[in-house]
């Protein structure tokens, strides 16, 4: 054991010594920073003088500030380079840092502290950021239990324990089940239809692990091209089947523990006074409750539901166009394979010829170009930094002044010690009071096409979409300019949350954006116009497919936090997969298990449970806002200034709507998604 002298988490500040810290010392600094947080909870209840907002709100704050760095950065490397030891170790500290942030508000000394702080003169005279934090705390507080009586406050801290130790389990399970799997296929002949730089990247696959042939795993980079383009449908069946039974067998069965989850969660939701879980978690965003959630998803459903069943008869006429009167009904893991067919014929497009276009450097280089645009930015490289692999580069922010107001890690590539998908996370949120300007740190990763040989990382459309979109989280949290760390940065309501991601990636279908960056590997050209217009031809090529499946992932997760009832209706999973096959267009497979892999619900004590509607909110918020640029100018440094001071350096400091018609003047519409999804004829609003 480390002595804590030696123990890089017991210094850590905005330089993390990332190379330096390892499972060892994640227990003893956890534990050394819980009871110096429990002291200063002590000390807060025990403050002799006059309640002030400094000795009162401002203590709070200061309570937890160690302790969540320190847990943040733990929490970020098991996400991304974890190890045996350093998942142990944080398995092992869930458990009494979940009880100690549950007992901050179940503490009657903490609650009497701030209800009697409530009531000074000091306290009524508040505004702004201070006045919303009082306000926030208070309901936060007793939505958190502080009103329980000490059986109900004693079996409220229970549940959040074992929430905290559930989520992460499955969230390892996920993780393990998708590293477990591989296909490795020894005849090239086999791979007939698969882009060549798949073909390329599955032999390396396998080189790397001592193999013969061609190694396909579950990490999108490998799945998705064996999806949409393998011709051999026995292949693309047994992906598809280990995709969606992720996490639903042992030793990785996630069955019992998704159930347990939502047990704990409807009991949480009743110990506290809510009908349902997704009434107790909304009550603090956009939607207010889940039946305004739900109806938000059965009005996009009812608006997209005759071009969905129109999009699905035209892809069965397709294959029969191809193969006969007689072809068989399509598959789950033929609905991919064909739609490309259909749209490279209709459109004339190939995806896969984008490509060379879109080296993941450019790419990278052009989201900041567009941030410099827009926001009067600077963004260079820091390679001094420590990272925790070799793949991370460093990069700072500098505005106009020439002050440094962040820096962030971009970690782009698939390993195994890494979770899959694309993500965004702020390590250090600086708080801005007076002349004082706290820095920002953040990380993005990724799990993208990677480079192969000598060849740098080429990337389609979609991964591109997906670096603006984390990048446009990264300058939300890089943008805060919020005197109080729990109301800045990204801390917003998690159905807002997604408008500063999403809006970016509408620059990337712009073509003075795209010049910017989608120039040639070799070539240094730009992308060819004929190119560009038949990409956004096919932008809404079976566009209503892709908004139910959102639109299933948001019903599928309402219901589950809603009306399943584990003695009406039985394994989640199974009822999971009866709802989900209302939004396919093709029935699922008995042994789809997509719930059990369903980490945006259930790999966080909360996460996106009975929030995945947000996705398609903030959709509808980012068409919207997106159409004022569009309007006023693509990189309108007026526009940009606008969207930067009211949307993105406000934090949450502000209620989200009174933030949104301040900077479009107006509430959203769903007029402008739709449109975009050619899904609607333009001239009808509607409100969201």
């Amino acid at each position: 054991m480390s002595e804590p002298s030696a123990n890089p988490l017991l210094t850590l500040g905005y330089d993390i010594p990332f190379d330096r810290i390892r499972g060892e010392h994640v227990e003893p600094a956890v534990h050394a920073l819980l009871a110096d947080a429990r002291a200063r909870l002590d000390a807060l209840v025990a403050e002799p003088g006059p309640r002030t907002f400094d000795n009162t709100l401002g203590a709070l704050e200061r309570v937890t500030e160690k302790l969540d760095f320190v847990v943040g950065v733990v929490g970020h490397l098991e996400s991304t380079a974890t190890t045996p030891e350093l998942r142990a170790a944080y398995s092992a500290v869930q458990p009494p840092v979940s009880e100690f942030f549950s007992s901050i508000a179940l503490s009657e000394g903490v609650w009497n502290a701030i209800k009697a702080y409530a009531e000074t003169d000091e306290a009524k005279a508040l505004t702004g950021t201070k006045k919303r934090l009082l306000e926030k705390t208070l309901a936060d507080f007793r939505r958190s239990g502080a009103d329980l009586d000490p059986a109900g406050k004693k079996r409220l801290a229970e549940i959040e324990v074992e929430l905290a130790q559930l989520t992460l389990r499955y969230a390892q399970n996920v993780l393990d089940a998708t590293n477990a799997f591989e296909l490795v296929i020894d005849d090239r002949e086999k791979l007939a239809g698969l882009p060549e730089g798949a073909v390329e990247a599955a032999w390396a696959s396998a080189e790397a692990k001592g193999r013969t042939g061609y190694r396909f795993t579950l990490q999108a980079p490998s799945y998705l091209p064996v999806m949409t383009y393998l011709d051999d449908r026995s292949i693309r069946e047994r992906m598809y089947r280990g995709y969606t039974t992720r996490g639903s067998a042992e030793p990785w069965d996630n069955r019992k523990i998704v159930r347990r989850i939502l047990e704990l969660r409807r009991e949480k939701a009743r110990v506290l006074g809510y009908a349902t879980f997704a009434d107790l978690v909304l009550e603090d965003r956009m939607a207010k409750n889940g039946g305004a959630a739900r109806r938000f998803v059965e009005t996009l459903r009812d608006k997209t539901a005759t071009w969905f069943e129109r999009e699905n008869a035209d892809l069965a006429a397709f294959r029969r166009e191809l193969e006969g009167p007689d072809a068989p009904a399509l598959e789950p893991w033929d609905v991919s394979y064909y739609a490309e067919k259909l749209r490279k014929a209709r459109y004339d497009f190939d995806e896969e010829a984008l490509r060379p276009y879109f080296p993941a450097d450019r790419a990278l280089e052009g989201a900041f170009a567009i941030a410099s645009r827009l926001y009067d930015v600077r963004i260079e490289p820091l390679p001094e930094a420590p990272v925790w692999h070799p793949n991370v580069r460093v990069y700072r922010v500098l505005e106009a002044d020439g002050r440094q107001s962040a820096a962030f890690y971009v970690d782009l590539w698939p390993r195994e010690t890494k979770r899959d998908g694309a993500w965004m996370q702020g390590l250090v949120t600086g708080v801005w009071s007076g002349d004082a300007k706290g820095a920002h740190l953040e990380v993005l990763a990724a799990n993208i096409t990677p480079p192969l040989g000598d060849r740098p990382a080429l990337l389609n459309h979609r991964e591109v979409e997906t670096l603006f979109h984390e990048f446009g989280h990264l300058m939300h949290h890089a943008s805060s300019q919020v005197e109080v760390r729990t109301l800045a940065g990204t801390n917003v309501a998690w159905d807002f949350v997604e408008l500063p991601s999403q809006i970016m990636e509408n620059w990337c279908w712009e073509r003075e954006a795209l010049d910017l960056f989608a120039h040639h590997y070799q070539t240094n050209q730009t992308l060819p116009a004929d190119l560009l217009e038949r990409m956004r031809a096919a932008r809404t090529f079976r566009a209503a497919n892709a908004m139910m499946r959102q639109l299933g992932f948001a019903e599928v997760d309402l219901a589950l936090h809603i009306d399943w009832d584990g003695e009406r209706d039985g394994d989640p999973v199974e009822y999971g997969r009866r709802i989900l096959e209302r939004y396919s267009p093709v029935p699922l497979p008995a042994d789809h298990a997509m719930i059990a892999a369903f980490t945006h619900l259930f790999a966080s004590p909360v996460g996106y449970a009975a929030g995945y509607y947000s996705y398609k909110w903030a959709e509808v918020l980012d068409a919207d806002a997106f159409s004022r640029f569009k309007r006023e100018g693509l990189f309108s440094r007026e526009v940009g200034e606008a969207f930067r001071s009211e949307i993105l350096a406000r934090g949450d400091s502000e209620d989200p709507m009174v933030l949104y018609r301040r900077f479009m003047g107006r509430e959203p519409t769903l007029e402008a998604l739709l449109e975009r999804d050619g899904l609607v004829a333009s001239g009808t609003a509607a409100a969201v």
